[in-house]
């Protein structure tokens, strides 16, 4: 067999990745970091008869191993290129499953740039997005519709003009709307776009609506076309439970709107530190595949995720990739107008911020929830303490005494 473990190994120019291991009663470390190896790339449970040269050559290698954290080194060959499916199958499949491993954690993916070139990214970036918006320098502002289910589509058309014109820049859908009988998905569209439509008109600004396309991917595809045929810039996919497939073959259509990418279900696979997979492995695979905004966490709000976690995760969207455009961090889950100082503080102004329940749960009602996040964002961004601006602003002040 193969070397599946080499701590002499030096990478060149390899996949990456960064495993948090516990190997089972019984099993020392060496022996799941070679199981890790081998069940991740060429080998299985016992030696085989077949093609030796070609599969010892392209045998992945462990070749560190530090406390309980290990690196993998993976050949370019084993990965076809532009297909996620299979290299996640790869490196976060049966090893999971292993009697070896008692936990397993795929902490990163360092990816060499041979690799990423094989994908396009985002056809609208960050930079579009604020382009799109002309919103330069302060966080993009929005709502998730709530409740979250329950709304029909008229209802959902006529507070979706109540809340731009009361400053909103952007609104979606919750992440379980689909194409419901009580809000079926072309009649939402075709009334929440109307509303951007007459926002753009009156005020001359240009609002976001992110209409939930998830469905097999048949109807997703559909469902696209039908809201860019309607004049809309953005669609949003729960991109974990629609799936790696589904989200590359709608991002390589090229449609021209923005990718709102919601990461419903994250937690099942990222939550235990040691076992699953990280947020920032599904950031990274996410930007691969083409999504323009991405929820990645709020520290300060009601979703787990500490501030180090989501400030590397930001940092990453953020930054320069081997050419692919940026992807722009979104922050929900629990967030209300005292919470933006603190937020923005901790992951600066490029990011879009959505409210539920801080918007809807105003005891004046949405348009006071609305106006009282906008003045929450002015005072930051005038650098003005929150109490003190709320003085002169009573939609801030009221939120501001209900949330304490």
């Amino acid at each position: 067999m193969p070397e599946y473990v080499d701590l002499a190994y030096r990478p060149r120019g390899e996949l990456i990745c960064d495993f948090y291991v516990e190997p089972s009663p019984g099993h020392t470390l060496k022996d799941a970091a070679e199981d890790i190896a081998l069940e991740s790339s060429t080998g299985t449970w016992t030696d085989v008869k077949t093609n030796k040269p070609l599969s010892d050559r392209l045998a992945a290698r462990t070749f560190e191993i530090k406390g309980n954290r290990i690196r993998v080194a993976y050949h370019k060959e084993l990965f076809e290129a532009g297909n996620v499916p299979q290299m996640m199958s790869s490196i976060a499949g049966n090893i999971f499953g292993m009697k070896s491993v008692k936990h397993l954690r795929l902490e990163d993916i360092e990816f060499p740039s041979s690799i990423v070139r094989w994908y396009r990214g985002p056809q609208v970036g960050m930079r579009e997005i604020r382009r799109m918006t002309k919103i330069r320098k302060r966080p993009i502002v929005g709502t998730i519709y709530k409740p979250k289910l329950g709304l029909n589509a008229k209802e959902q058309g006529e507070l979706a003009y109540k809340i731009y014109s009361a400053g909103m820049d952007y609104s979606k859908d919750d992440e379980n709307l689909g194409s419901m009988v009580f809000n079926k998905f072309q009649d939402r569209v075709v009334r929440v776009l109307d509303s951007v439509d007459r926002i753009k008109s009156e005020q001359g600004r240009t609002v976001i609506y992110a209409a939930n396309i998830t469905a097999p991917v048949g109807d997703m595809l559909k469902r696209a076309q039908f809201v860019k045929d309607h004049g809309g810039k953005c669609i949003m996919i729960d991109i974990l439970t629609a799936g790696w497939s589904a989200l590359e073959y709608i991002t390589k259509q090229r449609l021209g709107m923005i990718v709102h990418g919601h990461r419903a279900m994250h937690a099942a696979l990222t939550r235990d530190k040691r076992h699953g997979v990280s947020m920032l492995v599904l950031a990274k695979l996410s930007r691969l595949c083409g999504v323009s905004a991405l929820h990645t966490g709020t520290i300060v709000g009601k979703m787990e995720g500490g501030a180090r976690e989501v400030q590397e995760i930001d940092r990453f969207m953020r930054n320069s990739w081997y050419g692919l455009k940026p992807t722009m961090p979104i922050a929900s889950g629990g967030m209300h107008p005292g919470l933006v100082p603190k937020l923005i503080e901790l992951l600066s102004t490029d990011l879009i911020i959505t409210f539920g329940g801080g918007l809807w749960g105003h005891p004046d009602g949405p348009e006071a929830g609305a106006k009282a996040i906008r003045q929450s964002v002015d005072a930051v961004m005038e650098k003005v303490p929150l109490k003190e601006y709320a003085e002169g602003h009573q939609e801030l002040r009221r939120a501001m005494e209900f949330w304490d």
